[in-house]
């Protein structure tokens, strides 16, 4: 049997740092692979006895990433466990990326080196065509938002995905901060803002919902213990209907005002509740940051 990641996303976004971390992590790993030549590399892998490999596709086969899915399926039903892992970011994010490293975008026409509010403009409806040609095929991806995490973090998440079971869902629970955007890989999002804020008690200020001193705060708050258990609730009633939907991979969101105090410490609450059952992830986008 064989491993299999497809990396894809968006140009800019974080693929050849994805597949780097795979190479660590002993996946034979294959950039820029058109999307006919799939099915038949995994053929040559399995002949060799290659037990994981990692393929990197984009848009730079735009006339046949719709072939994708399906051969994906067919890779499934020939007994390969495959995960597709999408990695994206804000328009904003991959033109700075762009505009810093003096780089080509794959559908651009321009000159990389003109600079200019025309530039700018192609460079970004060259985004926006790639979203396009690609949003088929993250319809059926893990999407990973890249676009304020910095490579190591990236690359941490990208082997702590593949270190999870293939064979059942994983829940990955994460914090951020409302005042830096939500997260776009979040498939819930629960906004906890209006929960009593440590911030504002002097001793608790610096510290993190990581802390003992700030969880036994919050966990004297009647509506913190209200909200956690409307969550758990909430995921308790429907992730067995995700299971049945074939999903591997469910991002639960959970923002505050700062990422640093309330969403943290639900996070650690509802990853811990939830492990006994599930395989669980969890990140904090903003601690994480720093």
């Amino acid at each position: 049997m064989t491993e299999i990641v497809l990396i894809t996303g968006l140009s800019g976004s974080g693929k050849s740092i994805a597949l780097h971390a795979l190479e660590d992590e002993g996946f034979y790993c294959v950039d820029n692979l058109p999307p006919e030549l799939l099915l038949q590399l995994v053929e040559v892998e399995q002949r060799f006895k290659v037990p994981r490999l990692a393929i990197a596709m984009d848009a730079r086969s735009a006339t046949s990433l719709h072939l994708v899915p399906h051969q994906i399926e067919v890779l499934r039903e020939r007994g390969s466990l495959v995960r597709v892992l999408f990695l994206e970011a804000s328009t904003d994010t991959l033109v700075r990326r762009f505009s810093e490293t003096r780089r080509k975008h794959p559908l651009s026409k321009g000159d990389a080196t003109h600079s200019g509010t025309e530039s700018q403009r192609a460079l970004t409806e060259s985004i926006e065509t790639e979203r396009t040609l690609l949003a088929d095929l993250r319809t059926v991806s893990y999407v990973v938002d890249t676009s304020i995490i910095r490579a190591a973090q990236l690359q941490s998440s990208i082997k702590a995905l593949v270190t999870t079971s293939s064979t059942q869902l994983t829940l990955v629970f994460t914090s951020f901060a409302f005042k830096r955007g939500v997260p776009m890989d979040a498939d819930f999002v629960f906004d906890v803002r209006m929960l009593p804020n440590p911030h504002y008690e002097a001793e608790l200020k610096r510290l993190t919902g990581q802390d003992a001193p700030v969880a036994e705060f919050l966990r004297k708050q009647p509506e913190v213990l209200r909200m956690q258990e409307h969550v758990a609730k909430f995921l308790q009633e429907w992730l067995p209907a995700l299971v049945n939907d074939h999903r591997s991979y469910v991002t639960v969101a959970i923002g505050c005002t700062g990422g640093q105090h309330r969403s943290v410490y639900l996070v650690e609450q509802l990853t811990e509740a939830f492990s006994a059952h599930w395989t669980t992830l969890k990140r904090h986008r903003e601690l994480d940051a720093r």
